[in-house]
């Protein structure tokens, strides 16, 4: 039957008998094969017939599509619940689902869904049973990742207040290379909101035409117009999520330029934007996710309260502007910036000198800054606020004001107070972001901030590395929406919890990993074939207690189908703070290893089975 299936689908790719490279990969896509093109050409290479040159005969093109099908580790597991080798009848696909699986909640019609929707053979199908190829199928299913399906959709309560959140948020957004002389581009926003980021941030200066433009201030990085900006954002903030964007604004303009500003927000977002409360004047509590969907939220500093906002609403207010006492006004936002570039000239020579200099002195308390009530009006829920400190916070600040601190301010504070600190991000949204001497656009660990409850958290989305994968592991959960429900002890405000000292809160998890294998994994690039010595770093990101990291042993030459069958074994205090990054490597040397790709997840998100 297998045979007869077979030929069935590749009969009509052999109607002059044989197939070159190109033929043979058309096959396997048409057949909806994933394959890897080195791996390939590879085994395409040893299949070849010298008598016929450069193309391959049916069987040859058999063992190809084995070679990269029908793997042995899938072939020991099939043989171990079937009756003949042959079928596995729906009986012995319920046994391997509840014991191999762990899926005890399932019956026969669980069984038979799978193989109605995986088996491709139709007399064995009709029969109720699954034969090898559709046991394939479904092992390479998205129902048998390792991330849990459940998880894939929005499953999480979303009708808690923002501040009870982890929120997907950006660092610089509109830059795409360093802090320095990248470049500025609209890719930057895009990406982001493609990927599900939920706090964007959009640093304003005054442009030429009244146009303000979007930058990184005092460095050589190109600049984009605001108005192109916002456009983008109009077109996909919700491509990938309902749930409320903030724009998280870093705004150096003029008065009149704010006003261009506002305006172009409001012309653009239209009923998007979030101008007005949606519930009581009197902000007591901040709304939810659920409550904010399809909104745009502006992330500034507000001048009066917003009862006189809504007092002003109908009023054509252009050219109004309040004067703020510089002590009040700035928001660590305002030294958000990368030590800004400057140039000089020296007398003799006329060579242009860069040189790094501190980022400009906090203005004396006696200056002020001026604020255009046409976009100090459209702040609602998210009023930059400058941090003095947790206690001034908790007598003083209103929920609906938020601070942002630098990472190494942020750092020492989660040494010296993590119980304040935790106790503040239960009340309010705090924003961390990267300190100003990453040029680079190098991102700090953010597992520890999300420790102590931080919602924003924020990291430069366009440069790769642990810290990256760790935010998109930890935004896969809850369906990509770039919201992630916080533990109920980072939401009590009465919690003990901190992360150097777990107590009552600890809920020990015994967590065992075999690695199997490994399938056309990408080659060395010391090899010219296909080749690699893989080996796999497992790591627990978490509370200190639960950092981890095991090593199996390397692969000699295999980066087709390596084998380790390899057990660890680790002990989690707090897994629902616990990220899991599986990291792939290729032994080069003995003290050097490449990259070659890697996984990361919620620990709470991890498959069983």
């Amino acid at each position: 039957m297998s045979h007869t299936w077979f030929w069935s689908i590749i009969q009509n790719d052999f109607t002059t008998g044989n197939i070159d490279l190109e033929g043979c990969m058309r096959l396997l896509e048409k057949m909806r094969i994933n394959f890897d093109e080195n791996h390939l050409k590879h085994v395409f290479k040893k299949a070849l017939d010298k008598r016929l040159g450069d193309i391959i005969s049916v069987d040859d093109f058999k063992a190809v599509y084995q070679a990269l099908v029908h793997r042995p580790e899938f072939a020991e597991l099939f043989r171990a619940y079937s009756t003949d080798g042959k079928i596995l009848p729906e009986g012995q696909l319920l046994k391997f689902l509840i014991k191999e699986q762990f899926e005890t909640e399932s019956d026969e019609t669980t069984a038979l869904e799978i193989i109605m929707k995986y088996e491709p053979i139709d007399e064995v199908r009709k029969k109720r049973q699954m034969s090898f190829e559709g046991f394939i199928r479904y092992m390479n299913s998205d129902e048998c990742t390792i991330f849990k399906n459940q998880h894939k959709t929005v499953y999480q309560d979303m009708n808690q207040p923002l501040c009870d959140y982890f929120i997907s948020s950006s660092h610089n957004t509109y830059l795409i290379a360093d802090q320095l002389m990248g470049p500025s581009h609209l890719w930057g926003y895009t990406s982001a909101l493609l990927k599900g980021c939920r706090c964007l941030e959009i640093d304003c200066w005054d442009g030429s035409k009244n146009e303000p433009v979007v930058y990184h201030g005092h460095t050589l990085t190109s600049k984009i117009p605001f108005r192109s900006v916002i456009r983008v954002i109009d077109k996909y903030a919700f491509m990938s999520s309902a749930y409320p964007v903030v724009l998280s604004l870093e705004n150096h303009c003029s008065p009149k330029q704010q006003e261009v500003m506002a305006d172009c927000m409001k012309t653009i977002l239209g009923d998007k934007l979030l101008s007005t409360p949606i519930g009581e004047i009197d902000i007591t509590q901040l709304p939810s996710p659920e409550a904010l969907k399809f909104k745009v939220l502006v992330k500034n500093k507000k001048v009066g309260t917003l009862e006189e906002s809504l007092l002003r609403i109908d009023d054509d207010y252009h050219g109004l502007t309040e004067e703020m006492s510089d002590s009040t006004s700035q928001s660590e936002d305002d030294s958000d910036d990368t030590m800004p570039l400057q140039q000089s000239r020296s007398p003799t020579k006329r060579k242009t000198h860069h040189r790094y200099l501190s980022p400009p002195q906090k203005k004396s308390k006696g200056k002020t800054v001026e604020i255009a009530l046409a976009l100090s009006d459209l702040v609602v829920y998210t009023k930059s606020q400058k941090f003095v400190s947790f206690e001034h916070s908790l007598k003083h600040q209103k929920c609906f004001e938020n601070n942002s601190i630098g990472e190494r301010l942020a750092r020492k504070l989660v040494k010296i107070s993590a119980k304040q600190f935790i106790s503040h991000t239960t009340r309010f949204i705090t924003r961390i972001y990267p300190k100003g001497t990453r040029m680079g656009s190098s991102n700090y660990n953010p597992q520890e901030f999300w420790n102590v409850g931080c919602q924003m958290v924020a990291l430069n989305f366009q440069t790769m590395g642990t810290q990256m994968e760790l935010q998109d592991g930890k935004f896969l959960d809850n369906g990509g929406c770039g919201y992630v429900l916080k533990p109920e002890f980072l939401r009590d405000r009465n919690t003990t919890f901190t992360p150097q000292n777990v107590g009552g809160y600890s809920k020990p998890m015994a967590l065992s990993i075999r690695l199997i294998s490994g399938h056309q994994l990408p080659r060395s690039s010391a090899s010219k074939t296909n080749k690699a010595d893989p080996m796999v770093q497992i790591e627990i990101y978490g509370v200190p207690e639960d950092q981890a990291r095991k090593k199996s042993s390397v692969i000699k030459s295999n980066a087709l189908s390596p084998r380790w069958n390899e057990t660890f074994s680790f002990s989690i205090q707090v897994p629902e703070l616990a990220m899991i990054r599986f990291s792939v490597e290729d032994e080069l040397s003995l003290s050097t290893n490449e990259f070659l790709g890697q996984y990361t997840l919620p620990v709470m998100s991890l498959n069983t089975g």
